[in-house]
């Protein structure tokens, strides 16, 4: 049931308009945003393209409600994978690339197939985990400064995208990462 709880919040948080994926039980995709692919139906080509791509959870450096065990995992800077230029295929998922630079730099992941979303669900990077530091605790992602609205193994990305993993304390109020709508 907690496994379930992160994704149906943020199902329920995030609103927009535009198309809904009533099959995976996605809200309405803003207008202008790239619509899901279906992970079985992505089409990986050889063509190589590059993104910039992070893994952040600054907001726990301080944070006092984060598991005591789990406080030596925090980099001092909040920073575990430094955005750096990375390439990935045409036809590759957001979760393709981060499962990639996870193996590639030794970053622990653990992720669960979720058929509710058709999506991988991000349990835990590099051992910080959801719920680690309260109920609403845990991993998002972000591609451009938008937080979308689906998985993702569900978000293709382009060439010149800007992928950041976040960690955040509330996954209801979008903290630690920004949107378009936000900026406004």
């Amino acid at each position: 049931m907690k496994k379930l709880l992160i994704p149906l919040l943020l199902a329920l948080t995030l609103t927009g308009c535009g198309e809904t994926d009533a099959n995976y039980h996605t809200d309405p995709i803003p207008e202008g945003r790239p619509q899901p692919v279906e992970p079985q139906d992505a089409v990986i080509e050889d063509a190589e393209y590059t993104c910039t791509f992070s893994i952040v959870c600054d907001v726990l450096v301080d944070c006092e409600e984060l598991d005591k065990d789990k406080r030596e995992l925090v980099p001092e800077d909040g920073v575990i994978f430094a955005p750096a230029e990375v390439t990935f295929y045409g036809g590759e998922s957001v979760f393709n690339l981060l499962r990639r630079v996870c193996r590639q730099n030794a970053i622990h992941l653990e992720f669960e197939e979720t058929p509710l979303y058709n999506s991988a669900y991000i349990e835990g990077i590099a051992n910080l985990y959801e719920f680690d530091a309260g109920a609403t605790s845990g991993w998002l992602y972000t591609v451009n400064g938008w937080s979308p609205n689906y998985g993702c193994s569900r978000y293709a990305l382009s060439a010149g995208d800007e992928v950041v993993f976040v960690y955040t304390l509330d996954i209801g109020d979008g903290n630690g990462f920004l949107t378009e709508e936000a900026e406004d």
